[in-house]
């Protein structure tokens, strides 16, 4: 069996009747539906043709997110989420190149590199020789004025942790963002670039080697043959170009208000929630969920 999990403010017994009759007219033989949360979430089940289910349910109903999955494993026993525009609302480096007056120059190689339009790590090389000399305080000034948790990133990462997974950050980033913020969300492990700092001054530097795309693809399959899982028991989330690999090797790979190329190639879509879709996603209703 399949389920088709869908998640929207207001929805309506109308909208499932809706997605029932969209499913009755493919070859999914769907079954019935029921709620994981009175107008908010719910799962509708079918047998089959879960491509034509997605291809039947997505963007066919107004503002309503559709993740479409196996009905056995849907509770995920890792998650590994990407941070910039995933975890949190913001891109650290075009925030923190606000302070060195350069923001424009450098969040449009950023957004760039996020649709894939530019390698990842020539492009970070890029921006952070633009920020040389700036003052290594201002790292902890955008920290503390810019950074903001996205919506649910707390009750999503808890509640996983809650019910025995793991959860890691792997971030393209930089760990003076990423561990604090890894830490106040609650993520079991943390992975990011580490810039270097000379007398109280960027250096212009990324350590090296570099976290990618590479980099997340392999903390996921690590994790993997670590924990002794298969892929099937693992969730990847995130937003841009560099989340792609780690996407296609999870068994949700989900697309977060992603960039066009990820929404296109994820095998779910967060197009209008927050990230406790994904806890509906699971099967895991408001009632269950853990946020401190």
């Amino acid at each position: 069996m399949y389920i088709a999990t869908l998640v929207a403010d207001g929805l309506s017994t109308g909208q499932l009747s809706e997605a029932t009759d969209r499913l009755a007219g493919t070859d999914c033989a769907p079954g019935g539906w029921e709620w994981l949360d009175s107008g908010k979430a719910a799962d509708l089940r079918f047998a089959a043709s879960p491509d034509a289910a997605r291809t039947a349910l997505e963007g066919a109903l107004a503002a309503t997110d559709v993740i479409v999955q196996p009905e056995a494993g849907r509770a995920k026993k890792l998650l590994v989420a990407d941070m910039d525009s995933t975890m949190i609302t913001v891109e650290c480096i075009d925030e923190l190149a606000d302070y060195a007056g350069i923001k424009a120059q450098i969040a449009e190689v950023t957004e760039r590199a996020m649709r894939g339009e530019l390698d990842f790590a020539e492009a970070l090389d890029a921006r952070v020789a633009l920020l040389k000399d700036l003052e290594e305080a201002a790292i902890d000034r955008c920290l503390a004025e810019r950074v903001r948790l996205m919506p649910g990133a707390k009750a999503l990462v808890r509640t996983m942790k809650a019910r025995g997974a793991t959860t890691i950050l792997v971030s393209g980033g930089f760990t003076r963002f990423a561990e604090p913020v890894g830490k106040d969300i609650g993520f079991d492990r943390v992975i990011a670039n580490v810039l270097e700092i000379g007398e109280a001054r960027l250096t212009g530097l990324v350590t090296k080697p570099i976290v990618n795309s590479g980099t997340k693809e392999t903390t996921l399959l690590g994790a993997l043959a670590e924990l002794g899982l298969e892929a099937a028991q693992s969730m990847a989330v995130g937003d841009g170009a560099n989340d792609l690999a780690m996407i296609r090797q999870a068994g949700l790979g989900v697309a977060y208000h992603a960039k066009p190329i990820v929404a296109a190639a994820a095998g779910a879509r967060i197009d209008h929630g927050d990230l406790t879709t994904l806890l509906y996603a699971q099967g895991i209703a408001r009632s269950e969920w853990t946020e401190e």
